[in-house]
This record gives structure tokens, C-alpha cells and sequence, in this order.
């Protein structure tokens, strides 16, 4: 039986040792790219989502032309008439509550200050991550998380500009303005038909 003898003298060779900090540096370059990605998919979304709304506006003089407007004569054709309105003035409707949405805020100051407070901290957010993750007593938050602290942590401040009711006060005067108006807007089979009952008068 024959010993069989290593040479541990002669091996020789390199030996590549992970770098951690390299490795956490990749980590966090390919997370913030993650992020810009995402940010950059719901940017694009909302372009579409914009230019789709865009697209379906109808011309504003036809949608304030008063001489299409006309108090029914009966309760019964409102629904029909309000939901053909609706889907017919959709986006024409979605600006409007947008304008309210705009005038409520820029009339209340307090309100446009708590928003201002509340979009820059989420900014703040963002960038510190990019950099490196924040910790509180030795505990890792994600993103999400640190967005949660700061919506609880601005709700005292939206309480005492008046959130609450400057949302009321935009639903209401929307649900208003959005229905008045499709209710009082007559529908294309509506429109001629009074114009025949014109033409058979005249």
C-alpha cells in the first residue's frame, strides 16, 4: 500500500475574495435603477392616460353652447339624458373637477402649504434612498414604509388647513356642476327633433 503524498508548497494560484462594499454598491445602483424604471412606466402610463383624456375632450363651445340647453318636461328621460351626457363629455367633465380641484387649493393657503410639505418630504425620501437605506433603532424601512410615516405624520397638518372639507366641498360642487349640466344638456336625438318640431313650425 503506497502513501500518497500532497505538495501543499508548490499550489500556487489567486484567489478572488468578494469585495462586499463593490457588491453592495451594485445593490444599490441596480436598485435605484429599478426605481427610476418604475418611475419612469407609471410617467409613461399617465402621458397615455393624459393624452386619452385629451383626445376625447369635445370642443368647449359645444359643451357651454347655451342654445342646446333645456329644461326637460318630464322627471323620465333625466337618467337616459344624464348618462349619455356623462359618457358623451367624460373627459370635459374630468377637467372641470380637475379646475375645482386647482381653485380649492390655490384658495386655501394652508392647504397648499401642507401639500407643499407633505410632496417635499416625499422628494427628501426618494433621494436619501438612492444614497442608502434609512434606519431607525437598528431597523431597516423600505420605501413604502417611510411613505406611510410621512401620510400619518402630515395628517395633523392637512387636519388644521381643512382637508376634510375642502375635499367635501370639491365632490359636492362637482357632483352639482357635472350633473346640472347633463341634465340640462340635450342629447343629439333630442337636439333634432327640436329642430324638426322648428322646421314643421316655421
Amino acid at each position: 500500500m503506497t502513501d500518497t503524498k500532497l505538495d501543499f508548497g508548490n499550489i500556487a494560484g489567486d484567489i478572488d475574495i468578494p469585495d462586499k462594499q463593490s457588491s453592495t454598491g451594485k445593490g444599490r445602483i441596480s436598485g435605484f435603477k429599478a426605481r427610476i424604471m418604475s418611475l419612469s412606466l407609471s410617467n409613461v402610463s399617465a402621458r397615455e392616460w393624459i393624452s386619452k383624456t385629451r383626445e376625447g375632450i369635445k370642443p368647449w363651445g359645444e359643451f357651454i353652447s347655451t342654445s342646446k340647453f333645456k329644461v326637460p318636461k318630464s322627471v323620465k328621460p333625466v337618467p337616459g339624458r344624464v348618462m349619455k351626457n356623462i359618457e358623451h363629455f367624460q373627459s370635459n367633465y374630468m377637467f372641470v373637477f380637475l379646475g375645482l380641484v386647482v381653485f380649492c387649493v390655490l384658495t386655501s393657503p394652508m392647504l397648499l402649504v401642507a401639500i407643499a410639505a407633505c410632496l417635499g418630504a416625499c422628494y427628501i425620501i426618494s433621494l436619501k434612498n438612492a444614497e442608502h437605506k434609512l434606519r431607525i433603532l437598528g431597523k431597516e424601512l423600505s420605501v413604502g414604509q417611510q411613505y406611510a410615516v410621512v401620510g400619518v405624520c402630515s395628517f395633523p397638518l392637512f387636519w388644521l388647513a381643512g382637508a376634510g372639507s375642502a375635499v367635501f366641498w370639491i365632490i359636492g360642487a362637482s357632483f352639482f356642476f357635472i350633473m346640472l349640466h347633463a341634465s340640462m344638456y340635450m342629447t343629439p336625438d333630442e337636439q333634432e327633433a327640436v329642430e324638426l318640431e322648428m322646421d314643421e313650425v316655421v
